[in-house]
């Protein structure tokens, strides 16, 4: 018999089929191997079967060892991984990489194991006779562990001696046997089942997303709908149908609130998927849900890959965020992924925003998607009231701190009123720029084209790409000015002002700096449900899925600042961000409020979300799309090249540019844009960057295959060649 195997080296050179012989050992389709390669012995996943070769038998490598008993991808993810390779030209092995733990390809963990005790079957009363008299602790532990059960082998020791349990074993009196050993994620993390009565609304989305016959619905629902409900409902029909569920949320920090709500519901059928569990946890995880023990997946982007089977829905909530598009190889689109596996699968697959995205939104009027719209929240409140504060007005009025006088005194109120309020800054930092006053010298990453950002509670500069650290200045390192100044505000600065203005307010603060650890989420989140702090301050990570009874307080702070971003998308992201944060307020029964401060109160997008007007952003939204011949309307492809070396990425792009000329003269009718770049960030992470533009007609696979296939042979050791189509980001 002989296999065919796609080793573990994601490399353009090695992109295809080997083929290996095996006898004697059980090799099934999808198992990991280990195969001869040259000189190495490396990993592989077999993807095919067949009786005889086409090829010299006598010169055809035998499969060295399978590396476990149960195939660890399935028929459905192996054709998964070949849409993935076709659709975002990658390599076959960096496919099937998305569907391993990463340790667990690396051979770097695997099932724990607990030495467990008891009695033997063929203990007698005699044993006791045949111990000597002065083995007290021998014959206490046996007449311990005769009385019947199994106790860990650590218990055992520590009660009664290591050297008296050895010698008993020994004897034959007692077993010492191992347990599997569960490493779960969250283990105090259990919610109790509550009895919900469905609102009619609630009942009109179920019964319209079980009953249509088109495969994806996008539900639009404002913040506070009830939007969560129908997800659990819908999870628990496929339940009861024996099918399996994945639900995909766009935050590591919405993952324990929605597994508390999973547990409740469904016990130990819910299991729990991302980058911020132990490689033991990940593991013990990923084979409870490919062996069928769990059911049910909840997780961030990766978890669209998780080895379940018979899929009867997906749900992807916050499906406008941006996080679903990955921005490292491959370059996949988690929605895209998603509608591929529930079309498989015979799926309902479920698309959850209160702001969608203007290409979801367009597919779903167009009549592609089922439109499912909840428009009102589901105790009935308004939503929150939201005030505009113009931050010039405030500076001329000699106000130079983060905070509008109006946020100072909803803030108070707040806090006399013993509720909570959010405040919401995506910087994180202390400041965002260190600039001398006296040359104008900014400190900026030796490895990125990027300032440092300034930390104070560490007194460190910070590059927020690469991670590098260095020890705050106290002179400028070009001129030895001793007079810096702090530019721009972060959530560091935020808590420290609010400190000095509200010295009795217990304050958390929630950004990537605070939540490092594995439950770093979960405790934030979890001492403000508790009402232990005040006023939660932090980024993006609180905008979105929070549900917190007590919070009538949202403030914005620079509200625009994402609105000037050189990117097509500048405008949707603002007008989003907005809306989801601005939706955490007033969801119980005291009325929300929403101070918005901003440098741009002209702006129409800003207008449009204090009154939560998505239809007319959208009409607005997309009549400038289609003027300007941008997505959804056209593709975008970029090719970005990176090396160490600034003159062999030029020289590789030169190369590449000229190739891509010819095409784009050939077929000029194809292309609305097309040009080459230095990247809006020219080096990152010590790699000089360089990109190829090109806008060209929807969905025209075939000129994109020619377009890779001449860019693709650039990709060698010194130069990295991505390839992405539609970048969630341009920079």
């Amino acid at each position: 018999m002989f296999a065919d195997v796609i080793v573990d080296v994601a490399h353009s050179q090695v992109d295809r089929v080997f083929e290996y012989s095996f006898c004697g050992c059980e090799v099934k389709l999808g198992s990991r191997v280990f195969v001869p390669f040259g000189s190495k012995t490396i990993e592989g996943i077999v993807v095919g079967i067949k009786e005889k070769s086409v090829f010299d038998e006598n010169k055809i490598k035998p499969i060295i060892s399978v590396i476990e008993e149960t195939p660890a991808l399935t028929e459905e993810t192996l054709d998964l991984s070949q849409f993935i390779k076709r659709r975002y030209y990658c390599t076959h092995a960096a496919a099937l990489r998305l569907f391993l733990p990463v340790e667990m390809r690396k051979g770097k963990v695997r099932e724990k194991f607990v030495n467990f005790v008891k009695i033997s079957p063929d203990f007698s009363e005699d044993a006791f006779n045949l111990l000597k008299k002065t083995a007290v602790k021998q014959k206490n532990a046996l007449a311990f562990l005769s009385e019947g059960g199994e106790y860990p082998l650590s218990e055992i020791n520590e009660e009664f001696g290591a050297a008296a349990v050895k010698s008993l074993a020994q004897k034959g009196f007692i077993e010492i046997f191992p347990v599997k050993n569960l490493r779960s994620p969250y283990k105090k993390l259990c919610g109790e089942k509550k009895n919900v009565t469905l609102t009619f609304a609630q009942i009109s989305a179920i019964d319209s997303i079980v009953k249509t016959d088109k495969t994806t619905t996008l539900l639009f629902g404002v913040t506070g709908s009830g939007k969560t409900e129908v997800y659990l409902e819908l999870i628990e029909k496929a339940v009861k149908e024996g099918k399996s569920a994945i639900m995909l949320v766009p935050e590591i920090a919405l993952t324990p609130q929605m597994l508390k709500q999973l547990r409740a519901r469904f016990s130990d059928n819910a299991a729990i998927l991302h980058s911020g569990l132990s490689a033991g946890e990940r593991f013990d995880e990923w084979w409870r849900i490919r062996s069928g023990e769990a059911k049910i997946v909840i997780g961030a982007r990766s978890a669209i890959f998780a080895p379940v089977s018979n899929v009867g829905v997906i749900i992807v909530d916050e499906e406008h965020d941006g996080s679903y598009s990955s921005e490292t190889t491959p370059r996949y689109d988690t929605i895209e992924v998603a509608e591929y596996r529930a079309e498989k699968n015979g799926a309902k697959l479920v698309l959850g925003s209160a702001t969608p995205s203007v290409e979801s939104y367009l597919k779903a009027v167009n009549g592609e998607y089922n439109l499912v719209e909840m428009p009102e929240r589901i105790n009935k409140k308004p939503l929150p009231e939201v005030q505009f504060v113009d931050m010039r007005k405030e500076i001329r009025h000699g106000n130079n701190t983060p905070f509008s006088s109006a946020l100072k005194e909803e803030i108070a109120a707040c806090l006399k009123a013993n509720n909570q309020a959010m405040i919401f800054l995506n910087q994180r930092g202390y400041s965002k720029t260190v600039v001398c006053t006296e040359c104008g010298h900014v400190c900026k990453c030796p490895n990125c084209d990027v300032s440092l950002t300034f930390h104070k509670e560490d007194d460190s500069l910070l590059c927020h790409y690469c991670g590098a650290k260095f020890k705050m200045i106290d002179a400028c390192t070009e001129c030895g000015s001793k007079y810096i100044r702090y530019g721009g505000v972060g959530t560091e600065r935020v808590v420290y002002e609010l400190k000095k203005l509200f010295p009795n307010a217990r304050i958390l603060r929630m950004d990537r700096d605070t939540t490092q650890s594995k439950e770093g989420h979960y405790s934030i989140l979890s001492d403000f449900a508790e009402k232990k702090a005040d006023i939660l301050v932090g980024t993006q990570m609180i905008a979105k899925g929070h549900d917190f009874p007590s919070v009538t307080l949202v403030g914005i702070l620079d509200a625009d600042q994402s609105l000037h971003f050189s990117d097509y998308r500048s405008a949707e992201r603002t007008f989003q961000l907005i809306t989801q944060v601005a939706g955490r307020s007033g969801r119980a029964e005291s009325a929300g409020k929403v101070v918005l401060q901003t440098y741009s109160p002209e702006s129409s997008v800003l207008r449009q979300a204090i009154k939560y007007d998505y239809e007319g952003f959208f009409k607005n939204e997309i009549s400038i799309r289609k003027a300007t011949a941008f997505p959804p309307f056209t593709d975008i492809i970029r090719i970005l090249f990176s090396s160490e070396n600034d003159e062999l990425a030029l020289l590789a792009i030169k190369h590449a540019y000229n190739e891509l000329s010819r095409l784009h003269e050939e077929q000029k009718d194809k292309f609305r844009f097309f040009g080459a770049m230095k990247a809006p960030i020219k080096r990152l992470q010590s790699k000089y960057r360089y990109q190829i533009l090109m806008r060209i007609d929807k969905n025209d696979y075939s000129l994109i295959d020619e377009v890779f296939e001449i860019v693709g042979k650039y990709n060698d050791r010194t130069i990295n060649v991505s390839f992405e189509i539609n970048p969630n980001n341009l920079s």
